[in-house]
């Protein structure tokens, strides 16, 4: 078996989510002691005890999922089961910095208070109501972006999450996200989906909030991390720290190329992706990708246990 462990992304979030980690491993409850302590204030209650509203805001969502994430991975590591066992680690967005912190590459504290920023300022990049998103399905990614140039008439639209599956997210100027969605079914695609968010991500509108984590990344600690890490701005692994942030700045109004990050993964000979933390997205998306991946999720208590023990007896 070779193996990748992945790492949600926004969107994954869900009130609850991590309970029965921290409840079940000292090592998980350290976890959001660590993030809550960072960040001065008690994420861990919004993430057990919600409300959902608060938790969905960008800023909160970015350090919550990655708390998560980071939360299950030290549960696996309490069973025995080590980063090091896997060949190749990955994140879509936010999850990539989840990805760099259970290598080793950031710490759990600094991966905190640079999503809580990351999350802010891509919320403050441009204002309430002029940006926008939508899910394009059916549609490959050269015509999704022949759409993009169609609809843009001089606005930025641009293709931002290739999340594999026929499904690809635009992110734009409203009025050109809107033009975009009324064109899709006479460019061939099966829906056209508005999504309730609220900032246009990974496109050029987000340029005021790269600038802003180009000047946190640059006095980050970063360090080789202890398996390569997939990077979304490029879908090819690094281990090199200066690259690493330079990827981190670039990812920021960059395409999530997520179905090649994949697809780079079977093609080198991974069989297996598993997913650590909230939810079942990335697990969901990855035989619709590439059918030579299996995929299960792990973000309970439960769940880790039971892969460890399955682990042990393969």
């Amino acid at each position: 078996m070779t193996l990748a462990l992945v790492f949600p992304g926004q969107g994954s979030q869900a009130v609850g989510m991590g309970r029965t980690l921290a409840e079940t491993y000292a090592e998980s409850r350290a976890v959001f002691e660590e993030v809550d302590e960072a960040l001065g204030e008690k994420l861990s209650a919004l993430i057990f005890e919600g409300p959902e509203e608060s938790l969905t805001l960008t800023e909160n969502a970015q350090p919550a999922l990655m708390a998560v994430s980071l939360a299950a991975m030290r549960a696996l590591e309490a069973e025995g089961f080590a980063v090091t066992a896997a060949d190749y680690v990955a994140g879509h967005s936010l999850g990539e910095y989840s990805a760099l912190c259970a290598a080793g590459a950031i710490g759990v504290s600094e991966a905190a208070r640079l999503l809580k920023l990351r999350g802010r300022a891509m919320q403050a990049a441009v204002p309430a109501g002029e940006g926008g998103m939508a899910a394009i399905l059916g549609l490959d990614a050269a015509s999704v972006a022949e759409l993009c140039v169609r609809a843009a008439e001089g606005e930025v639209l641009s293709p931002a999450n290739d999340n594999g599956g026929g499904q690809i997210v635009i992110s734009g100027a409203a009025a050109a996200v809107a033009r975009a969605v009324a064109l899709a079914p006479e460019a061939g695609a099966k829906r056209a989906i508005p999504l309730p968010v609220s900032a246009p991500f990974h496109c050029s509108l987000m340029a005021p909030a790269a600038e802003k984590m180009a000047e946190a990344l640059a006095t980050a600690t970063i360090r080789a991390p202890k398996v390569p890490v997939v990077s979304n701005v490029t879908a090819t692994p690094t281990a090199d720290p200066a690259e690493i942030r330079d990827r981190l700045v670039r990812q920021v109004t960059g395409e999530v190329r997520w179905r090649e990050s994949m697809e780079y993964l079977a093609g080198t000979g991974v069989t297996d992706l598993v997913e650590i933390g909230s939810g079942k997205v990335l697990s969901g998306l990855a035989r619709r990708i590439d059918k030579r991946l299996s995929a299960q999720a792990l973000g309970t208590a439960e769940a880790v246990k039971a892969f460890v023990e399955a682990h042990r007896m393969a």
